[in-house]
């Protein structure tokens, strides 16, 4: 870990904190100012909606003006679009506050690129440890996002619009801290120019398995995860028991962020992402016993080290699917199918735990499951069909 890698994990975690905070209190703000209660959670859909609405301009701005001018302007976006969102909330103006999260995405899918700069910074041999580590900094997130949602609950007269005005602070600080990193030269665009097309690599089974587990592991942790404030409000739970899985949670998704590189390095990234399916299935397990804090608590944290697995592997995974001149289409690629499965699980989400329940919503998670299930195994196979038999 050099200095860039550490100043890029503080960045991960401060995006992690805007994350958190607004999957804690979209929904509820959305609840109560959202003309029905199914579109509770159609606030947090315009955060992943507008990730994959921007994910073709974030990467025009990232040939233009390189990772750290593209960085800095996605932070400027968080700023104007969390202020936005404050008003919105002031002001009981639901389709305002859509729009605010909408624009958001941007800034959404500017920092998803965080983890493919991590492998930048690093030497080629210590790339999953650099993609790992930076992640592992989205604990800052886990502590500072519920706590900050929590402490700025009742800041204002209007619940939750002190914590938008905060994390427009946040924002800012993340600015700062992005000015001081040295990012290595990005590609000119005549080299961004070059490489195979698009569709070619997009027909790699490497790059389809990689952009599956990717995206369905992020959609069954969304589709739990954006249900979870309501589904505990329906449940008679307090605010701050919410607060307090969602840390959890999120702990689960980054603490393993300090060995989970050591273990692909040493086991490889589809034996990981095996087990991290598994932890998503027993995730699925605990939810269906029972609606009680302990329930919640331990299949959240659960899920988060699940995604852990999934989701690093499968950024390691994609690393070897194309050339640095191919870089910005790849990832513009990978990233797109990330935001567009978000989108779908934060929009079912709020439908099936207002309308069909928590435990219903649960059975549902269990199809993307199987599907990330059946893609491991089958680049397994073909991985192993195209290596070298050893000759007697």
């Amino acid at each position: 870990m050099n200095r860039n890698l550490w100043l890029l994990a503080i960045c991960q975690g401060l995006l992690l904190t805007n994350n958190v905070t607004f999957i804690a209190i979209n929904g509820l703000v959305g609840l109560g100012i959202a003309p029905q209660g199914w579109m509770a959670t159609l606030p947090v859909m315009g955060y992943v909606v507008g990730g994959a609405l921007s994910t073709g301009l974030v990467a025009r701005t990232q040939q233009r003006f390189g990772r750290r001018g593209s960085f800095q302007i996605g932070l400027a976006v968080a700023v104007g679009s969390a202020l936005l969102c404050a008003y919105a909330a002031s002001s009981k103006n639901f389709w305002l506050l859509c729009f605010a999260t909408l624009v958001a995405g941007y800034y959404n899918a500017n920092a998803g690129l965080y983890r493919f700069a991590a492998a930048e910074l690093a030497l080629p041999a210590w790339r999953e440890k650099a993609v790992s580590m930076v992640m592992a900094g989205g604990l800052i997130g886990a502590v500072a996002g519920p706590n900050l949602a929590t402490f700025t609950r009742e800041a204002l007269s209007v619940p939750f619009s002190g914590a938008y005005i905060a994390l427009a602070a946040v924002a800012l600080l993340s600015m700062a801290v992005m000015h001081f990193i040295e990012f290595p030269p990005s590609p000119t665009r005549k080299e961004a120019g070059g490489g195979r097309p698009l569709g070619e690599i997009m027909r790699q089974p490497v790059f389809i398995v990689s952009a599956a587990a990717g995206a369905l592991s992020y959609g069954v942790m969304n589709l739990l995860m954006a249900a979870t404030p309501i589904a505990m409000q329906i449940c008679s739970l307090p605010f701050s028991d919410a607060a307090l899985v969602l840390e959890w949670h999120v702990i689960g998704m980054f603490a393993p962020g300090f060995f989970t590189g050591h273990l692909i390095r040493r086991f490889g990234a589809l034996p990981v992402m095996g087990v991290g399916l598994a932890l998503n299935l027993g995730c699925i397990v605990v939810a269906l016993s029972g609606v009680d804090l302990h329930h919640f608590l331990v299949a959240l944290f659960l899920l988060g080290v699940g995604w852990n697995f999934l989701f690093t592997g499968s950024t390691t995974l994609s690393l070897t699917a194309y050339t640095a001149e191919e870089r910005d289409r790849a990832q513009g690629a990978l990233n797109f199918c990330v935001f567009a499965t978000l989108a779908l699980t934060s929009f079912a989400s709020g439908v099936l735990v207002t309308t069909q329940g928590w435990q219903l919503l649960n059975y549902g998670s269990l199809v993307p499951v199987a599907l990330t299930g059946a893609a491991l195994l089958w680049l397994a196979q073909t991985q192993r069909r195209r290596a070298p038999v050893a000759k007697a």
